[in-house]
Formats: structure tokens, sequence, C-alpha cells
């Protein structure tokens, strides 16, 4: 099928957005009225209010055609290019989009893909159009406290009874939204007698299955978005297994590329932009300092290099629905403009970014300055995406791993 005329399909998606949105309105100062980074500092209810806008929002541009516009049509998707999912973003900037949170953009952007290029056509039916609408939430239950950057070491288990079901013992660590999601998708090692990468199997779990416990984790922002997750004795079906026995790794890598391409070059805000801090400095009155100036030129020339990245990467995009390894350069970008741009507010705000004193912008700007950390893990560490990089997009010889000893023997079972 021949894709839409990319002029003619902008104007389509700008007529429709200005029909459920309002455009963006011009902001003077910074702060919670930008909508920055706010969510995660909520009481409960306003959590959950926040949360259905996002979904309500989901559900209009899933029912429009407007979601997975990369995947497949016969995986449920719209079938169009990488470049078109980059004019929807561009055009989605212009208006009042709801502040997503983690775990919409886990369920709708890593989980509902999962489910949909590695699922059984009933699983797509089932849970993956629920996931893309967000009728239901999912998380992505991956990490754990010994296997963080070595993905591949973790130690959850799951085993097969004689009538088919999984029961899974283990934990996982740095779970955004589990104490609001349906199911996680899981990995766990099925096969602890082969090659790490190669004994491990996707699931999703029901997260009110007996045996599940989920415990919010305290941040120094005064957040909980994360959580951990103990899994003891827990029972699944083997109805909700995600690919082949011992194809973990292979959705666990597919998963983690969608991950970065939302981190690199998606409309979700998750801090401060070159935009508020050029607000930040004009309601300081500091647009004057000639080294301010040359502060902001570099924000300002960084932020045009990752977009001209963004574009080129989703026009060289992998076909089939699935990211590239240049998914890689984008994040990697994005958690360093993301990094450079709370140093800039706090080097402008002082020692008043330290507190909120009451003034507009200091609160969301503790909170960018407090998440900073963060942007730099998410979707995999910063020295992970350079060895990516270097890897499958430059060529380069590989660093020396131990990846051809079976993980019973390196974990001394």
């Amino acid at each position: 099928m021949s894709q839409p005329d990319p002029d003619a399909w902008r104007t389509q998606v700008r007529q429709w957005l200005a029909t459920v949105l309002e455009p963006v309105r011009a902001q003077e100062t910074t702060g919670e009225a930008a909508g920055l980074a706010v969510f995660h500092n909520l009481p409960g209810a306003e959590e959950r209010l926040l949360l259905e806008r996002c979904r309500a929002y989901q559900r209009a541009r899933f029912d429009a055609g407007y979601q997975a516009l990369t995947l497949p049509r016969d995986k449920g998707g719209a079938g169009l290019t990488a470049a078109h999912a980059a004019a929807f973003a561009q055009e989605e900037s212009a208006f009042e989009v709801p502040p997503s949170t983690e775990l919409i953009s886990v369920t709708v952007r890593l989980v509902a893909m999962a489910v949909s290029l590695f699922g059984t056509a009933e699983q797509r039916h089932e849970y993956a159009r629920a996931f893309l609408r967000t009728d239901l939430l999912a998380c992505q239950l991956f990490s754990e406290p010994g296997a963080g950057s070595d993905l591949a070491a973790l130690r959850t288990r799951a085993r097969q009874e004689d009538g088919g079901d999984w029961v899974v013992d283990g934990q996982k660590v740095w779970t955004s939204g589990a104490q609001f999601a349906d199911f996680g998708l899981l990995l766990a090692r099925t096969d602890p007698d082969v090659v790490k990468q190669a004994g491990i199997t996707a699931f999703l779990v029901p997260l009110d299955a007996s045996g599940v416990e989920v415990r919010p984790i305290r941040q120094m922002s005064g957040g909980a978005s994360f959580n951990e997750v103990f899994l003891t004795g827990v029972r699944v079906p083997d109805r909700l297994r995600i690919g082949r026995l011992g194809q973990g790794w292979e959705v666990a890598t597919t998963t983690l590329g969608f991950e970065r391409t939302a981190s690199g070059s998606g409309n979700r805000r998750k801090g401060g932009t070159f935009t508020d801090v050029l607000a930040l400095a004009r309601s300081l009155g500091r647009t004057d300092d000639p080294l301010i100036r040359q502060r902001l030129a570099d924000l300002y020339v960084r932020t045009a290099l990752r977009a001209a990245t963004v574009d080129r990467v989703a026009r060289t995009s992998a076909s089939g629905g699935r990211p590239g390894p240049e998914a890689s350069l984008t994040k990697l970008m994005a958690s360093d403009l993301l990094t450079r741009t709370g140093q800039v507010a706090a080097e402008l705000m002082g020692a008043r970014i330290c507190a909120d004193t009451g003034e507009p912008g200091t609160f969301a700007w503790t909170q960018h300055l407090l998440g900073a950390p963060g942007y730099r893990l998410a979707g995999g560490t910063d020295q992970i995406q350079r060895n990516l990089i270097g890897e499958r997009v430059l060529k380069l010889p590989p660093e020396p791993r131990v990846d051809r000893v079976p993980f019973s023997q390196i974990s001394g079972n």
C-alpha cells in the first residue's frame, strides 16, 4: 500500500489535533504551568486524575488511527514510516498534550509494541490493542538489583509445571508505574544451562496475581514513581508467554530499542526545554549577560542538532516497525541535553533552586535537577549507548565479554 503524501498527511494530523486539544499557550515563566515533571510528586488521587487525562487522549488518538504509526498493518499499526511518526510529534508539539507519564509511555510505546511484534494473533487481539488504547496499563519488569546494565545476568526464574503453567520467583526493581499497572512485561530465566542471553523468556504477568507484591521507592525528588516488585510462586499460564521459549532476549532488545527511540525523539516532557530556559532567563533579566547569552546559544545549538539527528535517524530507521541501533544516538543526545538544560537553569536561579520559594518555576526546576541522574540511566545507561553506537553503528570491534558460558556456571548454581 502506498504511503500518504507527507504534506497532505501533516495537514490532516493538524486538523485532527485541533479537534481534541488546545493550542500551546505562550509561557512567560517556567514551572508547573509549563508542564515540567510534576507527575511524580502529586498526591495519589490527583495522580490518578492526571493518568486518566493521559488515557483519554491516547484513546482518542487510537480511535482516529494515529497510534502505533510505524507498526505494520498486519500487526495492528498504521504501517507508516518513522518520518511520519516524527512529523506527527512535530505537529503535536504545537498543542497542549496532557503531560504524559512513564506508565503511559511504557504501555503504548514499549509493551504494546513488543506484544504486537512477538505475540500470537490472539495476544495481539486481546492485549496489544488494549495496551495501545490504554484500556489496560502495563509496566516493564526487566531490571533487577544484581542485573542493571548487564540485563542478561537476571536471576528471576520461571519453571514450567506438568500442566503447562509457569511458576515465577524473583525480584525486579526501578519499575515505573507498577502501582497502577494491570500487567507487567516480565523477563525470566527459563534455562540456566545455556548461554545467558539464550535462556530468557518473556511473559505478561497480571500484577493482581497471588504472590506479586509492589513496594514504592521514595526518590530524592519526593516522588515515588519507581517500585520494587517481588514475585513469589506467581503462577503464569503459558498462553501469556510472549514469543518462543528462549526468545526473551530478542523481545528485550527490541523493547529497549523502542525505549531509546521514545526517550530520544518523543514529545513527552521529561523536563525543561531550551524554550523554558530562555523564558526563565528573560524573567530574571539575565539575557544581557554575555556569559548567559553564550550558555543559551550553546544550549540552542545542541537542541537544533538533536532535532536534526532525530529527523535523520527517523528517515533511516529499520523497516518492519522495529527501531535500529541508531536510536542510541538520539537517546544519548537527549539525556545529555536534559542534563545540560538543568545545569543552565541552576546557574540562572542560583541558591533559589534549592527550595520552592513560591516563585513561578522554582519547584519544577528543582524536580528537573534532582531527576537529572535518572536521565542518563533510563533506557540504558550512557555507557551502554556508547557501546551500542560503537559496535552496531560504527562497526567497531566489540569489548571482551563473558557470553559463551552457561548461566549456571556464571552464577555458581
